[in-house]
């Protein structure tokens, strides 16, 4: 285990995954993340700076919980972050669909196999080798 410095608190306790924080600061930010996500329930149209302010928390904090795509807005606020690729504006994660399905491309394509290719490996490792004395 490591001991660490929480960040919000400035309390020292045992580190095991996740942010630096404690778990007293992990359970109150979670506590504000379900008064959040109830309010953007209810007032769905509006925007990052207005649900911050009502519900005293950063708009940082509330753009990486829809990051972590736990926190959405419906299509009438008009909220959007940008996508980390493209830039194009998403409403929760990290890369819009089609970034998404380019990198997904990528890593099949680095993954995929010729049969040719793996064939002709194949039968140059069974080949009879002859050692000259």
């Amino acid at each position: 285990m490591e001991v660490r410095t929480c960040r919000q608190c400035k309390r020292i306790f045992n580190y095991l995954t996740g942010p630096n924080i404690c778990q007293a600061c992990k359970e109150k930010l979670e506590e504000k993340f379900q008064e959040v996500k109830q309010y953007v329930e209810e007032n769905p149209s509006e925007g990052i700076t207005q649900v911050a302010e009502a519900n005293d928390v950063s708009a940082k904090q509330i753009q990486r919980w829809i990051r972590e795509e736990r926190l959405a807005f419906s299509e009438k606020s008009g909220v959007g972050i940008d996508c980390e690729s493209c830039g194009a504006m998403i409403r929760s994660g990290r890369l819009c669909q089609r970034c998404k399905d380019n990198l997904l491309g990528k890593v099949d394509d680095m993954y995929r196999t010729d049969d040719s290719v793996v064939a002709r490996k194949h039968r140059e490792a069974a080949r009879m080798r002859f050692v000259d004395k």
